[in-house]
């Protein structure tokens, strides 16, 4: 096989892509992914040393998280970036093992070993996922693994935003490590993965304390889906701080701000409602961004994921900017900020300032903003609700969308819904059907948006308050069903978290990850009743009884 890669849910057929990604990863590339992630492992094994010994590694935290985000499905296709990033880390590993004094060591090779770029392609070749021989070990590693990319995503937002937990890196490292330990069997790495369920929790918590304490709780919005007379930067992806340094950069420019796929939830922080050009979302879910990007006339700025590498004859690529943990070979990649600055986004701005205005693709308004503190002001309302018969039942339906055909199951089941029910979304799943018009009942919409995937930890949240409110001893008994998308690792993350937090009978689709083994996909139905989904009419039935 020239590459194995089933990180996602585009795994090609079912199984793995092995030739090349369906997200559009070479085969080049996976291999790079490998071995970064790889170096990062032993990176991992040094710092747990250094805390035994008290030895600082500050940087190396930072570049760690950094390091793994870059490795999530569709953040980066920069073949140039990863090899820089190989090299820094083993860099890294170096400096850290200067630091603790080691000479030489019989450590796991990941630890020791030294490498050049030329000998980076070998290297590949023995350390990616299928290094592991036992197909159940082999998988839950990979779900560990796949959780800490997660975590790691989260957590390089936070600290963005000046937010860190070291409990959080600690895990991070020791659950890291962990999938190099031959010695730890299949009991020892499901408590593993549960932890990294607890440890995303708290993960989203430390995100959600960030993005609110720096701008404000969000409060129920309704955003603007038409475009103005002006010309526009749409910006996409998940990061709210280099929203902020745009915005404030590009305040007097004659230049209007448009949101994308995942950054749509930023128009419910208050502390941006100030800024006059921010003035809509354009487009929809991040797989229809080839035709959106070519509408947009202006430049586009990708702050992580998702990226769909364009086709040869794209006419928008020579306007397209990275950041961040993102990158494509080929478009321009916009600095980290300095400490206490902002990253540069004048060039993009001066870009801006010459293209024509968007082409409108629809008009009208999409409501959201519901997190956990809005939800809560509403909480009497919604109580009264349940209570009288008015609602009769909610469904999380968060997550993430995607290309397949079988993704249209969402649309469907959400216009189905009995008009007595309330879906509770957040993450790009709701572009399945937030702009369906499924009104509202008593001034309760019946779409409640909480935001991005991070913000499923409001929906859990509201969940609690919901079971201590109705003096329930189980979450759940509560009038909830857990009817879920995903596609990437963030997903993987908000599934272990719920997981922990004692949530069963998740259904999840529009398939059951490859990654799973049929004996560790049985623990997990056994366990915690997790079921993939059905036909729309099958779950309906099984849903409401």
């Amino acid at each position: 096989m020239s590459m194995f890669c089933y990180q996602c849910q585009e795994a090609s057929r079912g199984v793995a892509c092995n030739v090349a990604g369906v997200c559009g990863k070479k085969e080049d590339l996976a291999k790079l992914q490998d071995l970064l992630l790889f170096v990062v492992k032993g990176i991992s094994f040094y710092v747990i040393q250094a805390d035994k010994e008290g030895v600082s590694h500050k940087k190396e935290d930072i570049f760690v998280m950094k390091a793994i985000f870059s490795t999530i499905t569709n953040a980066n296709f920069d073949y140039n970036a990863f090899v820089k990033q190989i090299n820094d880390a083993l860099k890294l590993r170096d400096e850290l093992k200067t630091k603790l004094k080691i000479v030489h060591s019989n450590l796991h090779e990941s630890a020791t070993w030294v490498g050049t770029e030329d000998e980076f392609e070998l290297k590949a070749e023995s350390v990616g996922v299928l290094r592991t021989d036992n197909e159940d070990i082999r998988s839950l590693r990979e779900l560990l693994t796949y959780g800490i990319k997660g975590i790691a995503a989260y957590a390089e937002h936070a600290y963005q935003l000046g937010y860190e937990n070291e409990k959080i890196y600690e895990f991070v490292y020791r659950g890291l490590v962990a999938t190099l330990d031959d010695s730890l069997n299949a009991d020892q790495l499901v408590s593993l993965v549960l932890e990294c369920g607890q440890n995303g929790v708290n993960v989203m918590a430390l995100l959600d304390q960030a993005n609110t304490t720096t701008f404000g709780h969000p409060v129920a919005t309704k955003v603007n889906i038409g475009v103005g007379n002006r010309p526009g930067i749409l910006i996409s992806g998940h990061d709210l701080k280099d929203l902020a340094d745009l915005l404030e950069q590009s305040k007097d420019s004659g230049v209007d701000i448009y949101t994308h796929s995942e950054m749509l939830p930023a128009h419910y922080y208050p502390n941006f409602k100030k800024y006059s050009h921010f003035f809509g979302n354009y487009g929809g879910s991040w797989w229809k961004q080839k035709s959106e990007f070519e509408s947009f006339n202006g430049p586009i700025l990708f702050t992580t994921n998702c990226i769909v590498p364009p086709s040869q004859d794209a006419k928008y690529s020579d306007r397209v900017y990275t950041t961040g943990a993102a990158g494509f070979g080929g478009w321009k990649h916009i600095a980290d900020r300095s400490e206490d600055g902002m990253k540069d986004f004048s060039e993009i701005i001066e870009y801006a300032k010459k293209c024509k205005p968007p082409i409108e693709l629809e008009t009208g308004h999409i409501v959201g903003g519901f997190a956990h503190n809005q939800v809560f002001e509403l909480a009497d309302k919604i109580i009264d609700a349940v209570k009288t018969g008015a609602i009769r039942k909610f469904f999380v339906m968060a997550g993430c969308d995607g290309r397949m055909k079988s993704r249209n199951y969402y649309t469907e089941f959400a216009e189905k819904l009995p008009k007595d029910t309330v879906i509770l979304t957040a993450g790009c799943a709701k572009y399945r059907y937030n702009k369906l018009p499924l009104g509202d009942i008593g001034g309760i919409p019946r779409v409640i948006d909480a935001g991005q995937c991070n913000d499923s930890y409001s929906l859990a949240i509201i969940a609690l308050k919901l079971k201590e409110v109705f003096q329930l001893g189980d979450i759940n008994e509560l009038p909830i069903a857990y009817n879920i998308a995903w596609y990437e690792q963030k997903a993987v993350i908000v599934l272990l978290a719920l997981l922990y937090l004692g949530v069963k009978n998740i259904h999840l689709g529009p398939t059951l990850p490859a990654f799973l083994s049929p004996n560790v996909a049985k623990v997990l139905v056994d366990a915690f009743g997790i079921a993939p989904i059905g036909t729309v009419d099958e779950d309906m039935k099984l849903f409401l009884g």
